[in-house]
């Protein structure tokens, strides 16, 4: 699947994430997150494991989590790029 247009994501409530996305030439990831210093790498993981699975390889996703859990990153990560394919 590959972002076609900027499309967005979530809530910024406690145990949420905003997914911002946008089309690029290479795949850029930007995390922000509350929890950054102790589950970077986690966060990091999980989006990049759902890319995968929704066979994107370029794009630019930006983050900014209050905590969410893996369900939630998914459903997020999957809804912004879904939504990218409209109009």
């Amino acid at each position: 699947m590959e972002i076609r247009n900027k499309a967005q994501a979530g809530t910024m409530q406690s145990s949420d994430m905003m997914v911002f996305v946008e089309a690029a030439d290479e795949l850029i990831i930007e995390i922000d997150s509350t929890v950054f210093k102790q589950f970077e790498h986690l966060i990091r993981q999980r989006i990049e494991q759902q890319l995968k699975v929704l066979d994107v390889s370029r794009g630019r996703i930006r983050v900014s989590d209050r905590g969410a859990l893996d369900y939630a990153i998914d459903a997020r990560i999957e809804t912004a790029v879904r939504r990218s394919q409209e109009g």
